[in-house]
């Protein structure tokens, strides 16, 4: 789970500081929440993140199935895109 993620689902552009790169619990506990809304709890967090549409949460998986779909309506490779491209 991407615990910035989750909170600007919440709270667009909730104001906070300190690291949430290890996007565990005890790193969202140690924000020191600066925003005048109430810091949402960890199972809050939890819900939005998970509520997120996939393309949001994983984007460059999007990607990669946007390229496999449009690869498969081209009736052509990867390869051979790259052939063409090239």
């Amino acid at each position: 789970m991407d615990v910035a993620l989750g909170i600007e689902a919440l709270l667009p552009a909730a104001e906070y500081f300190g690291s949430t790169t290890a996007n565990t619990k005890e790193c969202f506990d140690a924000l020191n929440w600066q925003d005048a809304r109430a810091k949402p709890t960890w199972k809050q967090v939890q819900d939005a993140y998970s509520a997120l549409p996939e393309s949001i949460k994983n984007p460059l998986i999007a990607q990669a199935k946007a390229k496999a779909a449009l690869l498969s309506r081209l009736g052509i490779t990867a390869e051979e895109a790259r052939l063409l491209l090239s």
